[in-house]
């Protein structure tokens, strides 16, 4: 005070306002300091659960060294070696969901650190469904204590039968969610009408949508997106365009990129180019942010309408954008040139991405493969496929199938008999499809030319296969289900060249079962 004294009333004015301020400036420190300490603490508690979730969005490669350092530092046990570890990725799902669900694991077994909740239950569940397939899903399902068996959780097991096509057990389960008061919103009436798209259920999927509207369950822009592909897959284009009318009425509505992407598949399968071209445009107008996927549409439906200079021009947008582009890009492109009969461009393009790529891909491979195996050059495709092994390409089953079905048209038995060989050993993750009608002309071949020999193997493969178990396949190529013998009166030498690069035999008309789990994710 008495130094106050002698200071005149401004100085003093000044100098409490000083000292205010430094008091005020250490508080609203103090008080930030507590709350990242807080922060903090918390974020030490959640690393684990976090990164799981995290995990699932990230490259393989990184996301499996990352969490591999951590296991090792904080002693996370799983009870497999590397070695184990490798395998078990490649034979059955990504390193991204395998590790991830290692985290899970781990948290798992400490219960006095982590709670895991219904959401977390839900992406374990369908992690466990890709790493270890449907029926470990269904027993960790049956496992879970009664906290965590809600619509999350019934949710994402609802998802892993309709992605595995598993129609009885999708349909059981969704009446016990119906039971249960969890249908009560979109999301498993989408997932059902997915199913049934993918299954070519039309009728399930207008029964399901009027079941919404008289629940008063609002459909949102993937159920419009849904009904939109139903109606366009039958033919039907006065009701794709009357529920895409719905849509612009409905006030909570945008239609989306992925809506005009629809509809322009739909007119194309109908001939109507003009119409599919207008989508088109009103998908380039309506592209978000980073998205790459929109483009990658672009590119195949335009080159299904025979537009090679807006392929061209939208591959500049789509490079000119992004500094590198992924696998798919590159595939969806190539795809469209090939379609185009623009096999210089697709070549040049082809070379580019062995440049540039990090990750090898066969099916880009398949495509210029396929190309010169339905032109009849099977000498280019031989020449071709040797030179994509000896760069370090590893062909898959449908490569060897490819490379077989020239070898059929040639005449060729012993080489491709050699193919369907290779194609049955490289199909190590289930995911092979063959044409039926190769396995037909094989048949056909080998009855032309006396190799019975020949048959009886490739019959033996089958035998030893999955697809033994497909009473379609088995009609298709002639194969007698009570004796496995071949019926030689319905074979055809014909080979099925119509789209011999496709590795995905729903083609463009099938619903993404990846947009439902995203969907299912971000309710969680």
């Amino acid at each position: 005070m008495l130094q106050h004294a002698f200071l005149g009333n401004e100085q003093l004015t000044e100098q409490l306002n000083t000292k205010s301020d430094h008091l005020y400036k250490y508080q609203y420190q103090r008080r930030n300091q507590q709350v990242r300490e807080r922060r903090r603490r918390r974020g030490r508690r959640d690393k684990w659960k976090m990164a799981a979730r995290d995990l699932t969005t990230r490259k393989a490669e990184d996301s499996g060294k990352r969490v591999e350092q951590q296991r090792q530092r904080q002693g996370l046990v799983c009870g497999v070696t590397a070695a184990d570890d490798l395998s078990l990725v490649n034979a059955t799902g990504s390193a991204d969901d395998f590790y991830a669900l290692q985290v899970y694991v781990w948290m798992n077994n400490k219960p006095e650190r982590f709670s895991v909740s219904s959401s977390d239950a839900a992406i374990q569940l369908d992690m466990i469904s890709k790493v270890h397939g449907v029926s470990s899903a269904e027993e960790y399902f049956l496992s879970l204590a009664d906290k965590l068996t809600d619509r999350r959780t019934y949710g994402a097991l609802l998802n892993v039968y309709v992605r595995y096509r598993m129609k009885e057990k999708a349909e059981a389960l969704f009446d016990k969610m119906r039971s249960k008061g969890y249908a009560v919103h979109s999301l498993p009436f989408n997932v059902m009408m997915t199913l049934y798209v993918n299954l070519k259920v039309y009728d399930k999927v207008d029964m399901l949508a009027s079941e919404m509207r008289e629940k008063n369950i609002r459909l949102n822009i993937y159920s419009y997106n849904i009904c939109l592909s139903s109606c366009g897959s039958r033919g039907s284009i006065e009701k794709m365009e009357e529920v895409f009318d719905q849509m612009v009425k409905d006030p909570k509505i945008f239609p989306n990129w992925t809506t005009f992407s629809t509809m322009a598949t739909m007119y194309i399968n109908m001939n109507m180019f003009e119409k599919a071209v207008g989508c088109l445009r009103k998908v380039e107008s309506r592209i978000k942010g980073r998205d790459r996927v929109p483009f990658h549409y672009l590119l195949s439906l335009y080159g299904s309408v025979g537009k090679k200079d807006d392929v061209y021009r939208v591959w500049s947008t789509y490079k000119s954008l992004f500094a590198t582009i992924p696998n798919l890009g590159y595939h969806a492109i190539i795809a469209s040139l090939v379609k185009l009969d623009d096999i210089e461009g697709a070549e040049k393009i082809y070379e580019e991405w062995l440049s540039t790529s990090s990750t090898y891909d066969p099916r880009i491979t398949n495509l210029l493969i396929g190309c010169y195996v339905k032109k009849g050059n099977t000498d280019k495709a031989l020449g071709f496929f040797r030179q994509m092994t000896e760069g370090g390409g590893i062909p898959n089953s449908k490569t060897w199938e490819i490379i077989c079905s020239g070898h059929i048209a040639d005449e060729r038995i012993s080489e491709a008999l050699s193919c369907f060989k290779e194609a049955f050993v490289a199909d190590v993750s289930n995911k092979w499809r063959p044409r039926a009608t190769n396995f037909s002309a094989f048949f056909k071949l080998c009855q032309d030319k006396d190799d019975t020999t020949s048959a009886e193997v490739l019959t033996g493969f089958l035998r030893q296969s999955r697809f033994i178990k497909n009473e379609v396949f088995v009609s298709l190529i002639g194969l007698s289900e009570s004796d496995g013998t071949i019926n030689n009166d319905e074979l055809s030498t014909e080979v099925d060249t119509a789209d011999i690069t496709d590795d995905n035999d729903d083609g463009e008309n099938a619903v993404d079962d990846a947009q439902m789990f995203n969907q299912l994710e971000s309710t969680l």
